[in-house]
């Protein structure tokens, strides 16, 4: 047995009548028994057990008075019936309720399987619950809902229900089932029996009989299905055996669909009436469900289906074929392309399914509908796609999403030389899937020119294609915005990039394709390097896009959280941060998108050299190299990388190591700023501050740029501890000040922690214009001193923005709203505004215990009150 206490307790609630009903073998019954045995109620409980299709009310009755007549209680008050010609129901149940009159303690009356009650003996029951004494409670088991008035009882609250979904075993339940029938399977193998039996008791139970003394339970688990011989017999004399020939044709005719509704069912049945059928197997418990809330879409239980497939594939295999020809067409007359793909596979039309997915396909990749392509796909014949140049552009697209960027290549090349054999008819269509396809592997290398290149030849077969698909033109230009725009940013060519995918976001918004607005989202998140707020704006749009529509497994969501990790790094948020860089690293793959993954390794082996673990901030960084070097058009990060890698054998305190690296470099990798900051970093770990200035002079000159700003104020935080060790405190505040200025736009507290100088920001706080930043940056880094990271609490569910963390930041001061709004520079609104959502991302209702919760966070630093 596996106890249900959740249940339990709303059996035994103040309901007077609760109803259990249910498909067979849900575990109704046994639920019913272990309650009355867990709660002790054998002595209070009548039990009557309705007989198969009972239909003399008199012998339900007298089991009725039987039962009540069997509890303490009852036995007192009811008195004994002998059958009579002239004892009819009606009569019956009269002298029960003249007899429970003085009823004052509680008995409940169990009824299982009530649906195998008569017209007359559920009338007569109604009366009897309708008028009974409040202290007779009545719980009514049932496989599916039968004609008792008790939507009386619902309106007036006194009629609680435990439905098939509430009889479902959870996992945890299911798990607890097999260790108690001593079935050992491992926790995948649970799961998966779970999933299959959508947590049918029935299901659960006989798979755990299975079991017993077999070699492979996991194989098992895996083949686990309707059609295994005892849940099959078990199905048959239940269910499909009790329906009518004609219900039984539909539902055979119709396990080949995943849904079906009323006219599918009609065409594939040969008959009419079939929604109806439906919704009445629906209303009787017989595995049906309904999926929308006017009842004209169905399924079939998991288990059922496969029971009734196996019992079509045995009675008329025949007809398999045509049923799947049959469906396929009657999807694609209506526009759902998968569908009527998939039967088309099932019916082995080969070609009628290329044309289905190819006529579909840019469609279904503009919707975001990669995952379906892929499972589609799989559906043909191994070397389908060497044969058709269609199909391997298709599969070329396919790579790019779930292959590698050299099997994309692969399958564009024979679709280029397979597109002579191409019918003129189709030859349009297939340009477009090859352009679009290429136009995507030009964007994950990182290409610009490629890209370019691309979209012009897109742009003419698109022309071609507008007068069959008006609008189509706008999708494909928005596309190509966004991977212009894209590429853009990989190449640095920033001034177009910015223009480019607001452009292509916007157009995108304007024409109803989420799917690349969220691209385009997920792309300005990453490309927001200079604006930590942007680029945390458009990750968490992007994000939140792709939760709504189920994209989260998208590589532009690992992008957009890259996007967001990067801003959070930069900020010296690192405990924000990792989670966001976490869930890009599960998602972004090396062999799709380079570009992407060389970014995301930078960005991780930021965060291990912020945090000190200087060993992986090696392996991380040399990772980017090695990536980089692969792909020409990736190289972008790989400068910032080697420069990481430098800072880190500097900080393990192999400085050899850190100057044979250097010098292995050579001249134009030294023309990188990043690099000359990590030389100079390497510089004063030689005890020599004024070659380190040397080393940063064209950095701060501007003549060596650096790719972002918090290089720059990182190359300006050196110069100030160098320039402060030769004894020159005025180029050392100098730089310190710039260092600041550079920093307080987008709160960059990074610089501050890779190269922590608490006494120079300390003497420079009375002379800066950055007061607060500085009070900021020394509070960070007393909380770096005073709390482990390990002993932090969980970070926020919504993380703070930008403006937000900056309001934060004066909360512990004495500033009022309006002296903290002048602070920075903005309306005492928009500080109001920050406040209340500060106080409701932090679970907290005032100022003290804002502050308080940010310092449990690792957001602001222990207070420095002595107490």
């Amino acid at each position: 047995m596996v106890a249900r206490p959740e249940l339990f307790a709303r059996l035994g609630g103040p309901a007077r009548v609760t109803l259990v009903s249910a498909p067979p073998g849900s575990g109704k019954t046994v639920l019913l028994r272990s309650w009355i045995n867990q709660a002790g109620l054998a002595q209070d409980a009548a039990w009557v057990a309705v007989a198969p299709a009972e239909r003399d009310p008199q012998r339900f009755w007298l089991s009725v008075v039987g039962a009540l007549r069997g509890c303490a209680r009852g036995s007192a008050l009811v008195r004994a019936v002998t059958t009579a010609p002239d004892l009819d129901g009606w009569a019956l149940v009269e002298r029960l309720l003249t007899d429970l009159a003085p009823l004052r303690d509680r008995i409940w009356l169990v009824v299982d399987d009530v649906h195998e009650l008569g017209t007359d003996a559920l009338r007569q029951l109604e009366l009897l619950i309708m008028r009974a004494p409040a202290e007779l409670r009545f719980v009514l088991a049932t496989r599916h809902d039968v004609r008792l008035g008790l939507h009386r009882l619902r309106l007036e609250g006194e009629l609680a229900e435990i439905r098939e979904s509430d009889l479902r075993f959870t996992l945890a339940e299911a798990s607890e089932l097999f260790a108690a029938a001593e079935a050992e399977l491992p926790g995948p193998a649970v799961a998966i029996l779970h999933e299959r039996t959508e947590g049918w008791a029935a299901g659960l139970r006989l798979a755990a009989l299975s079991l017993g003394g077999h070699p492979d339970p996991a194989r098992f688990a895996a083949e686990f299905s309707g059609s295994e011989r005892t849940v099959a017999e078990y199905l048959l004399a239940e269910v499909l055996d009790r329906q009518s020939e004609e219900v039984r044709r539909l539902l055979l005719r119709t396990s080949i669909l995943e849904q079906v509704n009323g006219e599918l069912a009609d065409l594939l049945a040969g008959g009419s009436g079939g929604e109806r059928m439906l919704q009445d197997l629906e209303l009787a418990g017989a595995f049906t469900m309904s999926l929308d809330p006017t009842r004209s879409w169905f399924r079939y239980h998991q288990m059922f289906a496969d029971l009734l497939r196996l019992e079509l594939r045995r009675t008329a295999p025949a007809e398999v074929t045509a049923l799947h020809q049959a469906a396929s067409g009657w999807f694609a007359g209506r526009g759902h392309a998968v569908e009527a793909i998939r039967h088309a596979q099932a019916a082995r039309e080969w070609g009628l399914a290329t044309r289905l997915l190819a006529d579909h396909w840019p469609s279904m990749h503009l919707d975001g509908q990669d995952a379906a392509t892929h499972e589609l796909l799989a559906g043909f014949p191994a070397g389908a796609a060497a044969a058709d140049a269609e199909l391997a552009a298709l599969a070329a697209a396919d790579e790019l999403a779930y292959g590698t960027l050299e099997a994309a290549e692969r399958y564009l090349n024979l679709a280029d030389r397979r597109m002579a054999s191409v019918s003129d008819a189709r030859r349009g269509q297939a340009r477009i899937l090859l352009a679009i396809a290429r136009l995507r592997l030009a964007r994950q290398r990182g290409s610009l020119q490629a890209v370019l290149e691309e979209w012009e030849r897109l742009q003419a077969a698109a022309e071609a294609a507008e007068a069959a698909r008006p609008g189509f033109g706008e999708d494909l230009r928005a596309l190509a915005l966004i991977s212009v725009g894209t590429a853009e940013f990989w190449a640095a060519r920033f001034s177009g990039m910015e223009q480019h995918l607001e452009q292509g976001v916007t157009l995108a918004r304007r024409i109803g394709r989420p799917y690349l607005e969220f691209i385009g989202l997920a792309y300005q998140a990453a490309a927001a390097y200079q604006s930590s707020e942007m680029a945390s704006d458009r990750g968490r749009q992007a994000v939140g896009l792709a939760e709504q529509h189920g994209w989260t497994d998208d590589p532009a969501f690992g992008i957009a959280c890259l996007g967001v990790g990067a801003a959070l790094t930069g900020q010296g948020l690192l405990d924000l941060a990792e989670p966001w860089i976490q869930r890009a690293e599960r998602t972004v793959r090396a062999e799709t998108e380079p570009a992407v993954a060389t970014a995301t390794g930078y960005v991780r082996g930021t965060i291990e050299l912020a945090h000190g673990r200087n060993t992986a901030a090696v392996a991380a960084s040399l990772a980017v190299e090695r990536l980089g070097r692969l792909h020409a058009t990736t190289t972008r990060f790989v400068p910032p990388a080697q420069a990481q890698a430098l800072c880190a054998l500097v900080r393990l305190g192999d400085v050899q190591g850190a100057e044979q690296a250097l010098a292995k470099l050579g001249e134009a990798d030294g023309e990188f700023g990043e690099i000359r900051v990590a030389a100079a970093e390497l510089r004063l770990a030689q005890d020599d501050p004024r070659a380190a200035t040397k080393e940063l002079a064209p950095v701060l000159a501007g003549s060596v740029p650096v790719s972002w700003y918090y290089w720059l104020a990182r190359a300006y935080m050196l110069e100030a501890i160098a320039t402060d060790a030769l004894g020159d405190s005025r180029a050392a505040e100098q730089a310190l000040e710039h260092a600041l200025e550079v920093a307080e736009p987008n709160a960059a507290l990074l610089p501050f922690l890779l190269y922590p100088a608490p006494g120079l920001l300390e003497r420079h706080r009375r002379r800066t214009a950055h007061a607060a930043l500085i009070t900021e940056v020394l509070s960070l880094l007393a909380g770096n001193e005073a709390a482990p990271q390990g002993a932090r609490p969980r970070p926020l569910d919504d993380p703070l923005s930008g403006s937000e963390l900056r309001v934060l930041r004066y909360l512990p001061t004495n500033l009022t709203a309006p002296e903290i709004a002048s602070e920075l520079s903005v309306s005492q609104n928009t500080v109001k505004t920050h406040v209340r959502n500060l106080y409701a991302k932090l679970g907290t209702h005032g100022r003290a215990e804002a502050v308080a919760r940010a310092r449990d966070l690792g957001l602001l630093a222990p207070s420095t009150v002595r107490r």
